[in-house]
């Protein structure tokens, strides 16, 4: 059984007019598994399984992971065995891993810097035992993950020919680096100029800005061939701010709480301490310490909704 995968343009939609007029594309509403950029990039990495004869479904991420939330869920819409590789040190109990559980997913945790190994040696395993399994990178890295960002970028260019409402800036909670990357090539290939501004949400520089570069970089060569000509764009373009990462991955903070009460209660908008509301936090301050008065600016809301009911439960 496979899902309609047909064309999704999310909603964008304004929440204020000062200090700035404020806009969310609501990734959250991808109309999949509470949606999401993890749902966006899925339902890539499916089609290409469902093309091919793949029997098995292989991927890392924690507890948190929206990600693996979404991949044991198609996985198991289609009656394909999916084993999620996490580390121990995230490993506590979410609504996310819940439905992990429901979904019928293996869940192995070992240490962070055994996880690689495992996952070769699990791969190895599956394959000697005559399973076919389709490893997705953790948070869907790679050119597909990419690929579904330079889509949103163009339903974001086209929500603006039809509007006539020209962003300024564009931020979003950057992690493992894809839809970072998919934004920035997206902008490259279109010649267009917006602010892309991602919001670290744990690594810090340069670690996360070169992880989004090369897969900028392995994108637009798998489009264009040579690119040493556009190095400089590259660069100019890639924003990776890791000044708002508080206490690290998926640890939250009472800033990160109140701005979470403030945009359900203003906007009925749920984030979550994790990605949605350390990002929003982050563009909020941005915005404060580089008075950034009467643009328009768009914030990507990247889903991770069942985060947003641990937090409320805390």
């Amino acid at each position: 059984m496979s899902m309609d995968t047909g064309f999704y343009p999310t909603p964008i939609v304004k929440l204020c007019d000062e200090p700035n007029a404020l806009y969310v594309k609501r990734e959250d509403m991808i109309p999949y598994s509470f949606g999401g950029n993890k749902a966006r990039k899925a339902i890539l990495f499916f089609e290409e399984i469902d093309r091919g004869v793949y029997d098995y479904v292989v991927t890392y991420g924690s507890s948190h992971s929206n990600h693996c939330r979404v991949v044991a869920n198609m996985a198991a819409a289609r009656n394909i065995p999916c084993l999620i590789i996490g580390p121990e040190e995230v490993s506590d109990v979410t609504y996310n891993s819940i439905m992990m559980d429901m979904f019928g997913a293996k869940i192995i945790t070992v240490p962070v810097d055994q996880v690689s190994r495992t996952i070769d040696e699990k791969l190895d395993e599956l394959g000697k035992d005559g399973k076919n399994p389709y490893f997705i990178t953790g948070g869907g890295h790679g050119n597909i993950g990419t690929r579904a960002y330079v889509n949103c970028y163009e339903e974001i260019l086209e929500y603006q020919k039809n509007t006539n409402i020209k962003f300024d800036y564009i931020f979003f909670a950057s992690g493992t680096g894809t839809t970072h990357a998919g934004l920035v090539c997206g902008q490259i290939l279109h010649g267009t100029d917006e602010k892309i501004t991602g919001i670290s949400i744990a690594r810090k520089n340069p670690r996360g800005r070169d992880v989004v570069l090369n897969s900028i970089r392995e994108y637009l060569r798998e489009e264009k061939g040579d690119i040493t000509e556009l190095e400089s764009v590259i660069q100019e373009k890639t924003v990776f701010l890791d000044e708002y990462t508080g206490d690290g991955y998926g640890r939250d903070n009472s800033e990160i709480d109140e701005v979470i009460k403030d945009c359900m209660i203003r906007f009925g908008m749920p984030l979550d301490s994790t990605y949605t509301g350390k990002a929003f936090l982050g563009m909020k301050k941005y915005i404060e310490e580089n008075k950034i008065n009467g643009k328009n600016i768009l914030f990507i809301h990247t889903g991770g909704t069942p985060l947003y009911f641990d937090d409320i439960k805390k």
